[in-house]
């Protein structure tokens, strides 16, 4: 792929993906309704920080690891493309029909930015993430970590503009996200598209 067509195929990815209701999602809802906006905006610049500080991990571990041998390429790869085909069968087979809400219903009223970078970072899940699916959008040749960093930085803003989406429009989203079919539907579709991304990974060259 071309530096244009790596930047396009992410940025549609990675908006499908952040659409995608989660964890992020029903932390920043419930905060919304239930503390108010202001602390929701900090909850918002509090996850985003996460995936920042997961993405500098990963740029500056995903480059030295690739750079080491081919064996640690193939490996990473073939990980990869396992996980990106179980998490998308996953999503195929059973996706959800509600959203779950036990994290965020369990949040306290204090330091929202902090609780909301703390929830990323502790989520190991963020990492493997990254790990598994940027490669894929990085042209051959280029830099690594600086690539890692600006696709991780689209992703972060991309998060951003929902997140104040969400914010600003918080009832009548609510109840949109919150329907069985329309988490359903994007668990399926976000689970095919999983599964076309690690058959992807796992045939690519270096």
């Amino acid at each position: 792929m071309s530096i244009t067509e790596s930047l396009l195929a992410f940025t549609l990815a990675a908006t499908l993906l952040t659409l995608t209701p989660g964890l992020d999602t029903a932390l920043i809802l419930r905060t919304a309704t239930v503390e108010g906006k202001q602390h929701a905006v900090r909850a918002a610049l509090g996850i985003n920080a996460g995936c920042l500080l997961w993405g500098a991990a990963v740029a500056f571990g995903l480059g030295a690891l690739i750079a080491m041998s081919e064996l640690a390429f193939s490996l990473l790869k073939y990980c990869g493309a396992a996980y990106l085909c179980w998490l998308g069968l996953n999503m195929l087979v059973r996706p959800r029909s509600a959203l779950s809400t036990v994290a965020a219903d369990g949040q306290q009223r204090s330091n929202w930015f902090l609780k909301g970078m703390l929830g990323n970072l502790l989520n190991p899940k963020v990492g493997i993430f990254y790990v598994s699916f940027l490669p894929q959008f990085i042209p051959q040749g280029q830099p690594l970590v600086a690539w890692t960093f600006g696709l991780v930085a689209i992703h972060v803003l991309l998060g951003l503009v929902w997140s104040m989406l969400l914010i600003g429009a918080t009832r009548p989203l609510a109840g949109i996200l919150r329907r069985g079919t329309v988490i359903a539907w994007m668990d399926r579709t976000t689970g095919v598209l999983f599964v076309l991304f690690a058959a992807r990974l796992a045939f690519s060259r270096r």
